[in-house]
């Protein structure tokens, strides 16, 4: 049951600048195996996925925030939201929790 993931401009956007900073190469690392396992699937427990009820009232869709990295300081979470379409995951930011 794979999903195919779409990323948002924003999303792209802080991919690169992750990319970019290689003082983060292991922050990097974390990010690219959760997108891993947000692909194959969503609800993996190490991504502890959840609803995040501010964006989801926000965008009025369900948002989900997934954990790249946990017992972190600013540890990096991705939001996301399932569509367009079916098997469709699409993120909407990848940014260190403040």
């Amino acid at each position: 049951m794979s999903f195919k993931v779409f990323f948002t401009k924003e999303a792209d956007n802080n991919l690169e600048t992750l990319e970019q900073s290689p003082d983060k190469k292991k922050r990097l690392k974390a990010v690219q195996k959760a997108l891993g396992y947000l692909e194959v699937n969503p609800r993996h427990p190490s991504l502890n996925t959840h609803k995040y009820e501010t964006l989801s009232k926000e965008f009025r869709i369900e948002v989900f925030e997934a954990y790249a990295e946990n017992k972190t300081p600013q540890a990096y979470r991705i939001f996301w939201h399932y569509g367009p379409g079916e098997k469709v995951i699409t993120v909407i930011a990848i940014t260190p929790h403040p």
